[in-house]
């Protein structure tokens, strides 16, 4: 079997130093120096902890160059740790609070989405009820420097930004602004505050009372955000309920049972953990759903992952709604988080994770195996197009409440099968996509005819209904792509005018009305929601036996 070639190691040249220090301690031995060998080591026999600190510290006293201690013991770690699994890790104190932000569900600062467009920092919107929204800024708003410091110009980046923007809750930061229809800039002082981040993206109402709910992660809020939105739906008139988990990479554990659990009657089994020296700890539902009769549908794809597959799992098992989409990503692994001293931390898989009818849908990884590459390997091999070309593990068979058969091995398969859409896809699409040209340009119409599209349209729901993407906007779109040297395509155009006329439609929505707006206009030809929406609507609210 061919072995795809290791990634040398960024320490790599070190680990060589010490092989040729090895040799030096040889020649001293068997010369005529009097200054004897090296005193690093001790002469005991070490332990294998004893010896990746001994050796760490030779380097830092030998090595003939300067090296960060810290940040080479960093290395080693996460070397260590990677070589057990794809989900082991070790992470910085630094990398840590900015990966806990999006699960412990905030972060101290102005509130506000921004986007960094033509080297300008725009606002896209202010949270509602943040710093922000109380002092007035608005979205299209140009936010040009931060405590006398210039957030404007060529290189500017998120992190840049974020920096200036962000601070403990209660300090203030003055901001310099320039609002389209003034002359001058202005400064206004906002004091910084908690801003929440949210796990539900968009919560729509169809016409026909199907209900719609984005969750992007897994985090602390998300139960509680999901409950608040479901019931909101609820008494707008929600018969049944598609709940969007693509590209959803997962998060907290405990989220993803209660979230199932809102499903399912009391005393079904939700999931199961094990691991060598972490006994079975069993997940079941309680008295405690509060959708448990509505109609479901659940979509996945490939991006849907660990917390993701554990709900599925769940439903599926309990045969209590519909998953369609594509096969899932594979991550049956339970990391526990373990804080260092530093405020670093390790997290290590200790468990995995079971659905109940027993599964694990940890997909292969180890040697030979290129476990990041999957998704360009399920392309290949005509996944993504056909349910004939997932694979089955037949060694790992197992049945749902109802005695349908699913299998192991390697993510979870849904119960009817979507295949991605290439009809009107093409090189030029994805030109416009993938440079940003087409986001770029939905932005500038949204910035300089904001008052009037929020002056004709009453809502997101009504500039859906009714605004049209002109042929003059089109070919408006042609001339800046080609300023942007994306080479224009007449057939690629004529072929994905319609996927391109959404995409500006729908950005415009997100920029005049945000998160909403945008997907309320995707799902008119998502062929995933409206393969959902129509079998929840013809009454097939289980999978056939």
């Amino acid at each position: 079997m061919y072995e795809q070639p290791r990634r040398p190691s960024p320490f790599y040249p070190a680990l060589i130093a010490l092989s040729l220090v090895a040799g030096l301690f040889i020649g001293r031995d068997m010369g005529s120096s009097s200054s004897g060998p090296l005193k690093v080591f001790n002469l005991r026999q070490p332990s294998s902890s004893d010896k990746i600190g001994q050796v760490i510290d030779l380097i830092d006293a030998q090595y003939v160059d300067t090296v960060e201690k810290n940040a080479l013991v960093d290395e080693v770690l996460q070397d260590l740790l990677q070589r057990l699994d794809p989900h082991s890790y070790y992470i910085s104190a630094a990398e840590l609070r900015a990966a806990q932000e999006p699960l412990e569900g905030s972060f101290d600062g102005i509130g506000v989405e921004f986007a960094i467009q033509q080297d300008t920092v725009v606002v896209i919107s202010p949270v509602e009820g943040g710093p922000s929204a109380a002092v007035g800024i608005r979205p299209g708003d140009r936010i040009v420097k931060a405590n006398g410091e210039l957030l404007a110009g060529i290189g500017i980046t998120n992190d840049q930004v974020m920096k200036n923007l962000r601070g403990p809750k209660g300090s203030e930061v003055v901001v310099e602004i320039l609002r389209r229809g003034k002359a001058k800039p202005f400064e206004v002082t906002i004091e910084r505050g908690k801003i929440p981040i949210h796990s539900v993206a968009a919560t729509i109402l169809d016409d026909d009372g199907t209900g719609y709910i984005k969750l992007v992660r897994f985090a602390k809020n998300t139960h509680e955000e999901f409950v608040n939105a479901a019931q909101r739906l609820k008494e707008q008139g929600m018969k049944r309920l598609v709940l969007d988990l693509r590209g959803n990479g997962g998060g907290f554990l405990n989220a993803a049972i209660d979230l199932s659990d809102e499903f399912l009657p009391s005393g079904r089994a939700i999931v199961y953990t094990e691991g060598r020296n972490s006994p079975r700890q069993d997940a079941d539902a309680t008295r405690a759903g509060g959708f448990e009769d509505i109609a479901l549908a659940i979509l996945v794809d490939e991006g849907s992952a660990s917390a993701s597959e554990i709900v599925a799992g769940a439903v599926q098992d309990n045969d209590r709604g519909l998953l369609v989409g594509r096969r899932t990503f594979g991550k049956g692994l339970v990391q526990e988080h373990v804080p260092l001293p530093d405020s670093s931390a390790v997290r290590i898989t200790t468990a995995r994770y079971y659905t109940p009818s027993g599964r694990s849908i940890q997909r292969p990884y180890g040697e030979g195996i290129d476990y990041m590459e999957d998704f360009e390997a399920r392309a290949s091999h005509g996944e993504l197009l056909s349910v004939d070309s997932i694979p089955k593990d037949s060694s790992q068979v197992f049945k749902t409440l109802k005695g349908r058969t699913v299998y192991g091995g390697g993510g979870v398969v849904p119960d009817i099968f979507v295949p991605a859409d290439t009809l009107e896809t093409s090189a030029y699409l994805t030109d416009l996509f993938f440079s940003g040209a087409l986001n770029q340009f939905a932005f500038n119409v949204a910035d300089r005819e904001r008052q009037t599209l929020q002056t004709r349209y009453s809502s997101s729901e009504d500039f859906a209904r009714r605004y049209q993407v002109s042929t003059e906007l089109l070919t408006e779109l042609e001339r800046f792509a080609k300023k942007e040297g994306i080479e224009h395509r007449p057939a690629d155009a004529a072929r994905s005018r319609e996927q391109i006329a959404m995409r500006i439609k729908a950005g415009i929505a997100r920029n005049v009305w945000g998160d909403d707006g945008y997907y309320r206009i995707l799902l008119q030809k998502d062929r995933m929601y409206l393969r959902a929406r129509d079998e929840l609507a013809a009454g097939r609210t289980t999978p056939a036996n």
